[in-house]
């Protein structure tokens, strides 16, 4: 283990991170609640988005840009949304500093530059963007509208987290109208069918699709799908959320088509978004106590040669082989560096790339290009061999599709291995305290059993998994009749 991270089982909290700062993701900034996006954490960033970018042009979006601010009266309109996220909005009242006269070379707000009506910072778009769509909608011909966007967003958060939680953060959010009420259901679930494929078939995460009970709704909507994962101390993640809005910001902001019937109606809504925070869950789910362990699918740099060579005449050989595997490793996109810098000695880079998750990494020497063989060795088991020269590119392709394929599985058998069902209150406890994970668990289906679960607890519903079993039973908390079982699970 290396000796700058603290291990898991020490500090969790901890470890995550030394791994964040200590692996190149991000670092702490002036901002209080901010962070800075590192380059190596911006190209996991990069990656993200490329994947989920051409997912949802595969399904018919196009992105768009709306403004950071949303004028205060706009953000009211939906009463639901506005109460939501009142507590964490930031919020522009002036536009002008002037000298301090009392203070030389000191700034204060010009209190004859205040602003006519106040700015919310976006919480999030969907006061601004249905505005918008009013004059953009006035027949049936005009839907759908399939619009997303890559963005930031403010939440002012007390209690901040890199990656995890912070108080502006980096997201794509996608705004749909629609003619009727099941294209918009159709659509809401189509997308939460797409986030769940991204995390795992490139994040490597598996994830449980369900429903969100009224109580953890986003703020606005009629429903709530999400997919949740598990971390590897037993605590959930929300990875991914789609939501139905209904017609609650059509009747807010007044926007009505012409049906093909001739008849004014409201128009149907949807929102849905993936955020930064998939960078905390990938590292939470996959990595261990010597660092990073990313998928090759999405990481930075898949692939690293490091040469060890002594004198220039063998630098040169080296140079000339190591050239011959990158241009065919570039060929398949493998995404390769061949690290040559004399400033740091064979077994720091070994360490250094180990840290920062590199999947697979190659070491060419003098004496193997003798041999005609070079040493492999793969980030998520540290298992290496010598392969031959020829024969190593084709080895590198099959050995990243492992590599993503064992960690999907790692991860999998985890989580099953922490799902538990109680049927009573102390087992709940137990398990919750003992084990972790996800509790499958009866509830009576009240707000008011929800509320006092999480408060004796900290343990939320996570959700109702779609396509659930109905099952006779009765609630952990109040013994009253219950017709399916939820995932409960203390979450981030």
């Amino acid at each position: 283990m290396s000796k700058e991270i603290t291990s898991r089982e020490q500090d969790y909290s901890q470890w995550y991170n030394d791994l964040v700062i200590k692996g190149g993701l991000a670092d702490y900034s002036a901002v209080r609640g901010c962070m800075v996006i590192k380059p190596y954490g911006y190209g996991l960033w990069e990656n993200m988005q490329d994947v989920l970018d051409r997912m949802f042009k595969d399904t018919g979006h196009q992105n768009a840009y709306f403004p950071l601010f949303v004028p205060k009266s706009l953000f009211e309109a939906e009463e639901k949304n506005a109460e939501g996220f009142a507590k964490e909005c930031a919020v522009v009242t002036h536009y002008r500093l002037k000298s301090d006269p009392n203070a030389k070379g000191k700034l204060m707000v010009d209190p004859e530059a205040k602003l006519e009506e106040e700015l919310v910072v976006r919480p999030t778009s969907e006061a601004i963007i249905w505005n918008t769509y009013k004059d953009w909608i006035q027949s049936y011909r005009d839907l759908p509208i399939l619009v997303n966007q890559w963005a930031n967003v403010v939440r002012w958060e007390m209690r901040t987290r890199l990656f995890l939680r912070t108080a502006e953060f980096l997201w794509q959010e996608g705004h749909t109208a629609h003619a009727t009420k099941e294209e918009a259901i159709e659509e809401t679930r189509q997308m939460l069918d797409v986030y769940a494929r991204f995390a795992e078939e490139y994040m490597a995460l598996p994830v449980i699709k369900g429903v969100k009970t009224p109580n953890e709704r986003f703020a606005g909507a009629e429903d709530t799908y999400c997919i949740e994962a598990l971390m590897q101390d037993g605590k959930a993640l929300q990875a991914g959320t789609s939501h139905f809005l209904g017609q609650n910001f059509a009747k807010a902001f007044d926007v009505k088509f012409l049906s093909k019937e001739n008849q004014l109606e409201y128009v149907w809504a949807t929102s849905w978004g993936v955020s930064t925070r998939l960078i905390g869950a990938l590292v939470m789910a996959h990595s261990d106590d010597n660092g990073l362990v990313l998928p090759p699918r999405i990481a930075p740099l898949q692939v690293v040669i490091v040469p060890i060579y002594k004198g220039e005449e063998q630098k040169a050989q080296l140079d000339e082989k190591a050239g011959d595997i990158i241009k065919q490793l570039k060929g398949l996109g493998i995404r390769v560096k061949y690290d040559d810098n004399d400033n740091a000695r064979p077994g720091w880079k070994f360490a250094e790339y180990e840290l920062k998750g590199v999947p697979v990494r190659v070491t060419l020497g003098a004496r193997d290009l003798q041999n005609g063989v070079v040493e492999v060795a793969r980030r998520d088991t540290k298992e290496k061999k010598s392969i031959g020269l020829n024969e190593v590119v084709g080895h590198i392709e099959e050995l990243l599709e492992e590599i993503q394929q064992n960690l999907f599985n790692r991860a999998k058998d985890f989580r099953e291995s922490r799902i538990s069902k109680a049927d009573s209150w102390d087992e709940f406890v137990r398990l919750l305290d003992e084990k972790g994970g996800f509790i499958s668990a009866h509830w009576d289906g009240t707000s008011e059993t929800e509320e006092k679960i999480k408060e004796q607890t900290k343990a939320t519903i996570r959700c109702i998994p779609l396509n659930n079993e109905q099952e006779e039973g009765n609630c952990i908390l109040t013994g009253n009749p219950s017709t399916q079982r939820v995932l409960f699970a203390r979450a981030y």
